[in-house]
């Protein structure tokens, strides 16, 4: 009951920050504006093709991202691995990229699921080099998966360059819901229901972080498992490209700090995540947004910098703990 009370807490400051992502911007968009506007003026207008599908996306992001990284860990086994320190990402723009220069006609939903077939391709390689890579220390892990994602992204900048698309890429990568509008958000749909998809097989998920030995001691088909979680990643990371671009290190360190709090029971977190990736997502975004105001700085490159920031003292944390 008692966590019950706080997870509507939680969700209730989720719901207050989207309140107030909607009243940022240029355009004046506020209740006296709107409570004097007649449907078809500008502050309704570019309330509801702008402010509510980008707050919209960024909730969705926030909470399917999040989810998505705590599932890597779960299969990776290791707290260092998201989409981002994977390789996934880089795999799901060099999907982009290909249909791009190969079918540029090629409807939205066709972009995506070739995105999620490169992504789900680079994180099973991912998973591959775990298995085949001497790992004498958990933090070599997340290494293997930046070094991998820096071949990938290495090979897609070579061709975007040939191309003369590295503009192009930089726009698809960078991280930015400015441009999101009514129209180019629905994708994200897909990813809140996979992030449901998650938390309905969150029991099959823990026992396979587990180990494919007890796994299959329980009767459970380890490695139908370990598709279902990698391709719930793969789409997850794919819709969010297509639609805004990558969030570096968001799936890392909300599991990390809620599971600091929570412990590692996936079913019990995954609300708890969920809601921390989305309110997380907000502020950085709402910073963004005030701090050069009227300018933007894409919401990429604020939680870059404190992904970082979270990310390194994540490292001399457990350097701490293991020496």
């Amino acid at each position: 009951m008692a966590n019950g009370l706080k997870l509507a807490a939680a969700a209730l400051g989720v719901l207050v920050l989207a309140a107030v992502s909607l009243f940022i911007g240029v355009s004046d968009v506020s209740l006296a504006s709107l409570l004097s506007s007649a449907p078809d003026d500008r502050p309704v207008q570019v309330l509801l093709i702008s402010r509510i599908p980008r707050t919209i996306a960024l909730v969705l992001a926030g909470m399917a991202l999040s989810v998505a990284g705590l599932i890597m860990q779960m299969l990776a086994r290791n707290r260092f691995v998201e989409p981002s320190t994977a390789g996934t990402v880089e795999s799901a723009s060099l999907g982009l990229l290909t249909v791009t220069l190969l079918a540029p006609d090629m409807p939205l939903m066709g972009k995506m699921l070739v995105a999620a077939l490169f992504a789900l391709a680079g994180t099973a390689l991912f998973m591959q080099l775990l298995r085949a890579v001497p790992l004498r220390s958990a933090l070599v892990v997340p290494l293997v998966g930046i070094m991998l994602g820096g071949v990938i992204w290495a090979v897609t900048q070579f061709f975007a360059y040939r191309f003369d698309l590295l503009q192009t890429l930089g726009a698809w990568t960078i991280g930015d819901f400015s441009g999101v509008i009514r129209g180019r958000y629905e994708l994200l749909w897909l990813a809140a229901a996979l992030t449901l998809v998650a938390y309905v097989a969150a029991d099959r998920f823990t026992v396979a972080g587990l180990g494919e030995a007890f796994t299959t001691n329980l009767g459970l088909n380890y490695r139908r498992v370990l598709t279902l979680g990698l391709s719930i990643v793969a789409l997850v990371t794919a819709v969010v490209v297509v639609t805004a671009g990558s969030i570096p290190f968001l799936g890392l360190i909300v599991p990390n700090l809620v599971s600091a709090v929570m412990g590692d029971n996936m079913r019990r977190s995954i609300p708890w995540i969920a809601l921390t990736g989305a309110a997380m997502v907000l502020v950085c975004d709402i910073i963004g947004r005030v701090i050069r105001f009227p300018y933007e700085i894409p919401i990429g490159t604020v939680f870059g910098v404190v992904g970082s920031a979270i990310f390194l003292w994540l490292l001399l944390r457990r350097r701490e703990q293991l020496g």
